[in-house]
């Protein structure tokens, strides 16, 4: 365990990297100064990065790079807009870049992704005789006992919950808290076809092995899942093509069933670790509470 002293000053550090995150992630769009970040820090333009990666375990380069590409995937899969925009609103000066770094990532050049990636298989196909690639077999029901997780609230597009997931584990790592047992889980209140993007309401948790006091903590917060029977669809893939799977699972899976959806929010485990995994082999059980 960290002494109250050491606590103290990662809790500090904690906050001021989270400063840097907050401004990254509502600044997609802009050119990213690494002196300006530092600035935002609170910290010294000569080690505040190597501070930063220490903390979140990949560069500050390599955050935005990867947000920038999750943000061009979820364009490309659940919309229209033109590639050659997308790349720009990336941050790539040529379209040739952009295309060389997104397919590098994602296995495939954006044109064919929006055409035929990871998403696609929720699609009725037409040479299929409008039967979509997913089957009533691809959906588990299981009874899930309840249980507790520590939780950041999150308001806004559900594609930025990343945000509350990061300020989540800067707390925990600042309190020495990070564990190999500890389980991700995300919590979505809101139908977003219902609600406006920016009133989505959702939680950044993370179960793990003892309980933790957060009273009088004005950040974490405890959360409970409710117990009981899920239909569990476990979905491998970017997380730009969690759309289209609850398209089909409230839309095909849920319609055709015996069951009905329970008096409950659904909740996501994430099984891997973006900053580690590939977007195709993200793994992510999305739990739908029925009766």
């Amino acid at each position: 365990m960290l002494a109250m002293n050491d606590i103290d000053h990662r809790a500090r550090y904690a906050a001021r990297l989270a400063r840097v995150l907050d401004h990254i992630y509502d600044h997609l769009d802009e050119p990213l100064d690494i002196d300006r970040l530092a600035g935002i820090a609170c910290l010294s333009p000569y080690h505040w990065h190597r501070i930063y990666q220490a903390m979140y375990g990949e560069t500050v380069a390599t955050t935005v790079r990867r947000l920038r590409l999750h943000r061009a995937a979820g364009f490309l899969a659940n919309g229209s807009m033109p590639i050659a925009e997308i790349a720009e609103r990336s941050g790539y000066s040529s379209l040739q870049s952009f295309t060389r770094t997104f397919s590098a990532v994602f296995g495939m050049p954006p044109a064919l992704y929006r055409k035929a990636g990871t998403h696609s298989r929720f699609r009725p196909s037409l040479a299929d005789s409008g039967e979509c690639q997913m089957t009533m077999r691809d959906v588990v029901i299981r009874d899930i006992e309840g249980f507790d997780v520590l939780s950041v609230d999150h308001v806004g597009p559900y594609m930025q919950i990343g945000k509350a997931f990061d300020t989540l584990m800067g707390w925990l790592a600042s309190r020495g808290l990070l564990s190999n047992e500890m389980r991700m889980i995300g919590i979505y209140y809101d139908d977003p076809t219902a609600v406006a993007e920016g009133e989505l309401r959702s939680k950044a948790g993370v179960w793990l092995p003892r309980a933790v006091d957060v009273s009088g903590d004005g950040l974490v917060s405890v959360t409970s899942i409710k117990g009981g029977r899920y239909a569990v669809l476990r979905h491998k893939g970017p997380y730009a093509d969690m759309a289209s799977a609850y398209q089909w699972l409230y839309g095909e899976w849920l319609v055709n069933s015996e069951h009905e959806a329970a008096d409950a929010p659904v909740f996501e485990e994430y099984l891997n670790n973006p900053k580690e995994t590939a977007p195709a082999n993200l793994l992510t059980d999305i739990c739908l509470p029925v009766v």
